[in-house]
């Protein structure tokens, strides 16, 4: 159906209705419920597409994986204070859970190093004293209530609680973490046995270089495998660049480096210790087959209470790693994360975890990355991951015995590198925006002189508040024009030739309405030629939503911009007594009193509408509404009449709703528009024969109002969409008359287009110093009273609403109309 450009598309929204949107609601409850069960399943959806293709891949980067992951879950089960054992029982229940439940294909879930790191010192903190427990129990204990609360989190749907933590508090406690995890594993890649590596990062820092004489000849394993794993990743980087064709192949020798530097580095172990009862150097030593920790965790309210404290920043890694990897890794391979249902599978996976001695595990990017990048086609590859890490627990664990402690040492630094923030992260950051790279800065520092406990909670703090003052005081805007001219289609289509010179475009601009673009009076490019708002019109902008920690800031600014800007309606003072505390007039002398009131009505400048732009305010609550109220009330009170207020770009039907229950959608006596313009035929569509007809309309007090336009009868049947509307332009009987009284008798003519030369002298709504046509339609309301109407052409549709406007312009343009009206 296609619309003439001469019918007004009416915004009359429904009102809202509650019960109606509740019984709604109801009635869609059983699909809502099924859609709900079936999305705690995702595999339900793609597991039947199965095929053999996909099975291939996925064994692939399955398999590839679970390399990694054996070497990585036994150094972070170190870096948890637990036996390295229990970093493989972390990965294995990760890997196999995660695809029932998981909507990303990449993501590999298992122990990661800060997890593990937080884990460590909790674990120590706990058992230092006489409390009686274990590592191992701390480590299950974490697990499984760390799993209930984010599948509770999950179940709930409030995944959107991490979307309140920016990337650079997750940034800034992570490089913390990193450095302190690096420099934990200082001591054992030098084989030094007196640092105690649970203090804070500093002081292990510190005590390294004391201990220095200390060091064994682990220092040459471990030196020699850090060296030996970055000669692979920079030698396998290079040749990628220089053999392109050959990238698969290198891509796979650069992820086997954990696999041989383990290997080999546990090889030499065992020879040098051939013929001796013990190893010159620290080793693994006794790695149990199997699963021995399986069993229900024994957990008391003692050991809960011990824990409390550690719960929310676990709660903190476990969902903010996941959901991050995942949706990253998902933008980058184009697929949609659903973030609720991930917080449930890493919860889930946790729960079920700590049944078998798990520890808490989330998200890896670093497997994540090499699982991506080795072609992985379903969640399902997780579970060849975990077969890997089966395999080693039963078949491989006699060959632990004898890897070398630096050598794990020396995976871990590798492994942790790759999470520190560079120098580009924080030159970046400190471009955009500084603010947060101080949220950056105070995680790293609090992280390294504390743990990481506190960092988490600095830095999520910061950026919590910081985002609290921005919604507490936002930006605003006193927003004044720039006058730009329209570039008309016959412009474009004879602007071909170059030889065409500008005064034929001036002379072809002649008459032609001025457009504004809108930008703040203080606009630090267009400051030069910003134009004021049209007299008697003020334009204020909010960049945030209107809610009540903003609501007071906003209404204040709003006033006293008014009273330094606008002439107040009150008499200046005469005596001192009579003059307010706050009243910075000076005193007026009794028989000067009448030329000061005239002089302030001559040359004051005095307010009469207001134009709020509503663009940006996505949320209006009660607060922000009875501010509106309190700030009209005090501006009506300030000048000494009733100013208008005209809202534009209302982004919501529910904030249209809360301003028409405050009764902004009616003021000073005028009502919502009625339902159509005066109904007549578009010239197009008119009928030869039919000559021009007047009809009258009578205002509240009988005047009469003669309205001249070409039309033909018009059913009285026809549905409303289907009339059409004309431009009006109001025009005295006789350009020669003075100005009539208000009970003269204006006439209403109609023009059939926007650009009709017709001669006739026209009211402008806009102020200037030419007589422009109008570019507005003048309707006569229900009770036969003249009101602006917006001009159809712009094609923007109409609110039934008075004071409700589609952009900034027509808003302008109603203001400015009510402003000339005195």
């Amino acid at each position: 159906m296609t619309t003439d450009i001469n019918t007004p598309i009416i915004l009359d929204y429904e009102p809202i209705s509650h019960f109606k949107v509740a019984t709604r609601f109801f009635r869609k409850l059983p699909r809502y419920t099924k859609e709900y069960l079936c999305s705690f399943f995702p595999i339900v959806y793609w597991i039947h597409r199965y095929n053999l293709t996909w099975l291939v891949s996925d064994v692939i980067a399955g398999v590839t994986v679970g390399i990694v992951v054996v070497p990585q879950g036994m150094g972070y089960a170190k870096i948890a204070n637990l036996p390295p054992e229990y970093g493989l029982y972390s990965s294995f229940v990760g890997l196999c859970i995660y695809c029932f439940f998981g909507t990303s294909k990449d993501i590999s879930i298992g122990p990661t190093a800060v997890m593990s790191l937080l884990v460590g010192q909790t674990v120590a903190t706990v058992t230092s004293g006489d409390s009686g427990y274990t590592g191992p129990q701390v480590g299950v204990a974490m697990a499984l209530f760390g799993g209930i609360i984010a599948a509770a989190i999950g179940f709930v749907r409030l995944g959107i609680l991490v979307d309140f933590i920016p990337e650079p508090a997750i940034a800034g406690f992570m490089t913390g973490s990193a450095i302190t995890i690096a420099i934990g594993q200082y001591p054992k890649l030098f084989g030094m046995t007196g640092v105690n590596t649970h203090d804070a990062a500093y002081l292990i820092f510190g005590n390294f270089f004391k201990h220095l004489p200390d060091t064994h000849l682990d220092v040459a394993f471990g030196l020699v495998g850090l060296f030996v794993l970055y000669a692979f990743r920079f030698g396998t980087a290079y040749l990628g660049k220089k053999y392109p064709k050959y990238d698969k192949l290198w891509f796979f020798t650069n992820i086997m480096r954990n696999g041989v530097v383990v290997i080999f580095g546990t090889l030499i172990a065992f020879l040098i210790q051939i013929g001796k009862d013990d190893s010159p150097i620290s080793i693994l030593e006794d790695v149990p087959a199997g699963f021995t920790a399986m069993g229900v965790p024994k957990v008391d309210a003692n050991l809960l209470s011990e824990i409390s404290g550690s719960l929310p920043s676990v709660v903190i890694i476990l969902i903010l790693e996941h959901v991050a990897i995942a949706k990253s890794f998902g933008r980058r391979n184009n697929y949609k994360i659903n973030s609720d249902q991930e917080i449930i599978a890493i919860g889930v996976a946790n729960i079920i975890g700590c049944f078998f001695g798990a520890y808490p595990n989330t998200g890896s990017f670093s497997r994540t990355a090499i699982k991506a990048r080795s072609g992985v086609r379903t969640p399902l590859a997780g579970v060849f991951s975990a077969l890997v890490v089966l395999l080693c627990l039963y078949v491989l664990t006699p060959a632990f015995y004898y890897i070398p402690d630096a050598i794990l040492a020396a995976v871990i630094i590798h492994a942790v590198s790759d999470l520190v923030s560079g120098p580009k992260f924080v030159q970046h950051l400190w471009h955009i925006n500084p603010l947060e790279l101080f949220t950056f800065v105070a995680a790293v520092i609090i992280t390294f002189f504390t743990n990481v406990e506190y960092g988490i909670y600095v830095s999520v703090g910061l950026s919590i508040f910081f985002m609290l003052i921005r919604i507490a005081r936002p930006r605003y805007a006193v927003i004044g024009r720039v006058p730009v001219r329209p570039i008309r289609e016959s412009y474009q289509n004879n602007h071909q030739d170059e030889k065409k010179t500008d005064e034929k475009y001036n002379e072809q601009q002649k008459g032609e309405d001025v457009e504004y673009v809108y930008v703040k009076e203080n606009h630090p490019t267009l400051h030069d030629i910003v134009e004021p708002p049209p007299p008697g019109v003020l334009i204020f902008r909010f960049d945030e939503s209107l809610t009540y920690p903003n609501a007071g800031f906003i209404s204040d600014k709003i006033m006293h911009y008014v009273q330094d800007n606008f002439t107040s309606g009150r008499p200046p003072p005469t005596t001192r007594g009579e003059r307010a505390w706050n009243d910075r007039r000076p005193l007026v002398k009794k028989e000067d009193l009448e030329a000061a009131l005239a002089e302030q009505e001559s040359f004051g400048r005095k307010l009469k509408a207001i134009v709020l732009d509503f663009s940006a305010v996505n949320h209006l609550d009660s607060t922000g509404v009875q501010a509106l109220l309190d700030l009209r009330l005090s501006i009506n009170r300030y000048v000494g009449r009733e100013v208008e207020w005209h809202f534009a770009s209302l982004a919501t039907p529910f904030i249209r709703h809360a301003l028409m229950v405050a009764g902004f959608g009616n003021q000073n006596g005028r009502d919502s528009h009625p339902l159509e313009l005066i109904p007549i035929v578009p010239p197009q569509l008119q009928q030869p024969g039919n000559g021009g007809k007047t009809i009258n309309s009578s205002s509240a007090d009988g005047q009469q109002c003669n309205i001249e336009s070409e039309v033909i009868d018009i059913d009285t049947t026809v549905d409303i969409s289907e009339k059409r509307s004309v431009y009006y332009s109001i025009h005295r009987e006789s350009s020669q008359q003075p100005p009539l009284p208000s009970s003269s008798t204006p006439s209403i003519r109609s023009t059939p287009t926007a650009h009709s030369n017709s001669g006739d002298e026209q009211s402008s709504i806009r102020s200037g110093k030419t007589n422009r046509s109008s570019p507005s339609v003048i309707n006569i309301d229900r009770n036969g009273n003249l009101s602006y109407y917006p001009l159809l052409e712009r094609g923007v549709p109409i609110d039934r609403a008075p004071f409700f406007h589609w952009d900034l312009e027509d808003a302008v343009r109603a203001a400015t109309y009510a402003a000339s009206k005195d």
